[in-house]
């Protein structure tokens, strides 16, 4: 090199996007076959090792033992682009009672080459988004087809709502809905939505958990449980498909009666999941019998007449994937704000 001149090789990126919540949400809207093709190979690359994904830290506080923040870092490359950032996503349940939602969320993408951010997502979009696409995923690969002749939701919150959406946009072919929440008018909008704006089919509001899974193809279990409600072996008797995505609904013997996929064991079985209590009961995590990815390649197989709890974690990896796939989407239709003097270079 001779003197004066500049080494070339990476550079900063020349500013940050800024992508609110408009943006974010006409992309999924617009396309959420995309966001669960782009949840799929985030699956398929994890399982393959071309990812990392520590467990996530939370930050709580001593005054306020009901409220925490989040941070969700990940690296991932999917054959698409390497990819990595952190979702920082806060949780405050008093929100509700307000008026406005209990959580907001942001996300900063990385350079792979520099480090240097360049992007800035609203995050509780593509929360909402990644779990609901993961758990319609799972649907669609455990029950083999995107049709049931019944679903059931128990829980009517708005992870239920994202699921709603992926059914309807995904074009489920669906028979009838059966809803339970524990304030029965929840459950009542939730049947007034699904009816305008839903897989045309009947709705009725259950009495009882039980009327959520009697003669379900498909339950959805999206609630604010903490620990296990869900103990009656008569729930699981059709042999449903259960997306269990609040994690802590079931108690171990219905765990342990069903066949158990998850999307990383190690970080499923612990936090006191209902996963990670039926371990401690039995002292051993055989009967997880695989991942999604495993269903998705055909290595994994739903046994017939046995119920199929999908209990997905919820890994930083998807929000990684998601939020990318969201980045590029817009900034191809320029949209956001670009802060060109953002970085000090």
């Amino acid at each position: 090199m001779t003197e004066g001149s500049i080494e070339t090789g990476p550079r900063p990126p020349v500013g940050l996007r800024v992508i609110g919540a408009a943006d974010v949400t006409a992309t999924i809207e617009g396309n959420r076959e995309g966001a669960l093709d782009a949840v799929r190979a985030a699956y398929l690359a994890h399982a393959d090792g071309a990812s990392t994904n520590p467990h996530s830290s939370f930050l709580r506080f001593p005054d306020r033992p009901r409220d925490r923040i989040i941070a969700l870092p990940a690296f991932l490359d999917d054959g698409a682009a390497p990819r990595s950032g952190i979702k920082w996503i806060a949780s405050y349940p008093g929100n509700v009672a307000h008026g406005f939602p209990r959580a907001s969320a942001v996300m900063v993408l990385n350079d792979y080459d520099t480090g240097y951010p360049y992007a800035l997502l609203e995050a509780s979009i593509v929360s909402a988004t990644r779990t609901a696409a993961s758990a319609v995923l799972g649907a669609q690969e455990l029950l083999g087809e995107r049709r049931a002749g019944r679903v059931g939701f128990v829980g009517t919150g708005l992870i239920s709502d994202h699921v709603r959406m992926f059914l309807r946009d995904l074009s489920w072919e669906i028979g009838e809905f059966a809803l339970f929440d524990t304030d029965r008018g929840n459950a009542q909008r939730f049947a007034d939505v699904l009816a305008a704006d839903g897989p045309a089919a009947p709705v009725t509001v259950a009495d009882d958990v039980s009327g959520a899974f009697a003669g379900a193809d498909l339950v959805v279990v999206a609630t604010v449980a903490g620990t296990p409600h869900l103990t009656d072996p008569a729930l699981l008797a059709d042999a449903p498909v259960v997306l269990h995505i609040s994690l802590r609904d079931f108690a171990p013997e219905l765990v342990l009666a069903s066949t158990n996929v998850t999307d990383d064991v190690d970080h499923a079985v612990r936090e006191r999941t209902s996963l990670h209590l039926a371990e401690q009961q039995v002292g051993h995590r055989e009967f997880v019998h695989g991942t999604i990815a495993d269903v998705v390649r055909g290595d994994l197989t739903r046994e017939p007449g046995t119920p199929a709890l999908f209990s997905p974690f919820g890994l930083g990896v998807l929000d990684v994937a998601i939020g990318g796939w969201v980045h590029d989407e817009v900034a191809a239709r320029g949209g956001g704000q670009v802060v060109g003097d953002f970085f000090a270079v």
